[in-house]
């Protein structure tokens, strides 16, 4: 139901999604509890969007009539409420304010929602129905403070009041992004640069970044390892009345299998995805609702997979985490282990802000105006790879449909052609032409086989390529949000050295933001190197495999039309 309310201080709309509004202005409210701080409304001038629940006050319907009768007056009344003529008593609008007003955004752990009633739903015997949201020390189960400890009790400073509100002080903060929707504050990012995040973390749990001959890149894995996806089997449950596919999973580091369905894949997917917010995890084959248990099907979704799995196993960090190998190695049957490595997951800590405190980085900081450049000329680079996978993938794709349905019509048609020849050609009844009519005949046949190469050819060379171009572009569709964390944190320097030659800050706080930021730019640079290092080796290896197998089909075409040319030898 819709209602009212003021909004206490202006507000300019910065990102998609939000709306401007100028204090006391009247808006049109759609609830009147907020979702992480915000509150969606309709401004006056009919836009409709979010704006911060701490901007605005709820107004009861015997305020709003007086609110639009004495708007003039009520606008000279000094920031904090009305008088008492309209009713709402006057407040000051942070200490008294209630704590969901002070949403924390800075990107703490928080549990990804599982959505139900899919049909790849968890297995009875695999899913754990106590709900991790409702345990106290549980990552989701409400946000916590910045030292990880307790639910959250959101401090107000400067620092996190509305815009326009602050008070001039003789230390300035850094500004924080009140849009939640920005990556920068989801990822924890802004958090970490600003120092709102600490804890002690283990040397297990340190991600190593070195120097290499190219610049920052993430510290080899020194136990590499491949696993194989083989065998999808078709299974059922309840009797039969649900039917799934499983896949068996042989990593080479345990010479064990284990057998895992697609919700599985998309589990660890999810966990991967929260947990490394600067680190680019390969998506996995889309979902699809009909079709599940077709052949080709899923032939396609195994190739998917297997690809995913590559990239995988080939990245120093996704390989060795925790998720990932619990993932690969815990027995298929046993439910309780199974139980407790999920359970472990998704109470991770290191996720958020505090993932960033795992990152060691060599020594020496890096020249961050260099570090711009870099990111920007990859930011271009990205941009134009995108665009042309985008192109090559199109065209492949026609080109396939061209050889399994144009092409393969096409030379039966001329096959059939040469066999109406032949058939002509029989009617003259000479002895001495049986063998011209034979080779003919024979011709028409080859081109027919032939036709039938075309349809199966896609398979072996333009299938597999287009495969791994779906791969890349679920990376180049991580790249932007990476990218603009790394960017965030470098604005945030920017503000800080502008704050001390303005001596509104000491130049100790902006050299600390300054090294976290660092840190995030290693991280950046390291995982740029790691999608250099394996494109070059994906590629090369891809077209090499394309060009051999169109070397093989010509030779196999080849092949075919000298069977044929041999036969009027005899003729």
């Amino acid at each position: 139901m819709a209602m009212r309310g003021r909004a206490l201080y202006d507000f300019n709309s910065e990102n998609p999604g939000e709306i401007t509004v100028k204090e006391n202005e009247i808006v049109t409210l759609y609830s009147e509890q907020d979702i992480e701080g915000w509150l969606e409304g309709t401004n006056s001038g009919g836009q409709r969007g979010l704006l911060p629940a701490s901007y605005v006050e709820v107004l009861r319907n015997d305020c709003v009539s007086s609110i639009n009768n004495n708007i003039s007056r009520c606008a000279s009344i000094p920031t904090g409420g009305f008088d008492s003529s309209c009713k709402v008593q006057s407040q000051e609008p942070y200490n008294n304010a209630p704590a969901s007003s002070f949403t924390d955004y800075s990107g703490l752990p928080q549990q990804h929602p599982v959505t139900p009633g899919s049909d790849d739903d968890w297995d009875d015997e695999w899913d754990d129905n106590s709900s991790v949201a409702d345990e106290p020390s549980v990552v989701g189960g409400g946000y916590r403070n910045y030292d990880g400890t307790g639910p959250s009790t959101y401090n107000v400073s400067t620092s996190s009041m509305p815009r326009g509100a602050q008070q001039a002080k003789s230390s300035a903060t850094v500004s924080r992004n009140l849009n939640r929707f920005s990556t920068f504050v989801k990822s924890g990012g802004e958090a970490f640069v600003l120092g709102k995040a600490s804890g002690f973390v283990k040397d297990g749990d340190k991600i190593c970044v070195v120097m290499g001959q190219y610049g920052p890149e993430w510290q080899e894995n020194p136990y590499p390892f491949n696993c194989t996806i083989d065998d999808p089997t078709k299974q059922t449950k309840f009797k039969g009345m649900k039917s799934y596919i499983s896949y068996k999973l042989t990593p080479t580091h345990m010479q064990s299998q284990v057998n895992r369905r697609y919700k599985h894949f998309d589990w660890l997917y999810d966990r991967l995805v929260e947990k490394f917010p600067v680190i680019s995890v390969p998506h996995i084959p889309e979902k699809q609702a009909t079709g599940r248990f077709e052949e080709d099907f899923i032939l396609k979704r195994k190739r998917g997979l297997i690809w995913w799995m590559n990239h995988m196993t080939s990245h120093p960090v996704l390989a060795k985490c925790d998720v990932f190998q619990h993932f690969l190695t815990c027995p298929s049957t046993d439910e309780k282990i199974w139980k407790q490595g999920k359970r472990k997951a998704e109470k991770d800590e290191l996720v958020g802000a505090h993932f960033f405190l795992t990152i060691s980085t060599p020594a020496a900081p890096l020249d961050l105006q260099d570090v711009e450049s870099r990111i920007d000329g990859f930011k271009a680079f990205t941009k134009k790879m995108d665009d042309s996978v985008i192109q090559v993938n199109a065209t492949l794709g026609e080109f396939a449909r061209k050889q399994i349905a144009g092409f393969k019509k096409e030379y039966q048609r001329v096959g059939q052609s040469f066999k109406y020849l032949s058939q002509a050609f029989e009617l003259d009844q000479q002895p001495y032409s049986v063998g011209l009519n034979q080779a003919i005949a024979y011709t028409g046949v080859a081109f027919e086989d032939i036709g039938d190469y075309f349809v199966e050819q896609p398979k072996q060379d333009l299938d597999p390529v287009m495969d791994l171009l779906a791969l890349y572009q679920g990376h180049l569709t991580n790249y932007p949000d990476i990218i603009h964390v790394q960017k965030g944190a470098l604005t945030k320097v920017k503000e800080s050295r502008k704050h001390v030659e303005e001596g509104k800050m000491e130049s100790q706080q902006a050299d600390g933001i300054k090294e976290r930021c660092n840190i995030i730019s290693f991280a950046t640079l390291a995982e740029i190197q790691h999608f250099h290092q394996i494109r070059v080796r994906d590629f090369k290896a891809q077209m090499q495999h394309c060009l051999q197998q169109q070397i093989s089909f010509f030779q196999k075409i080849t092949g075919k039309l000298e069977e044929a040319l041999q036969k009027y030898d005899n003729a």
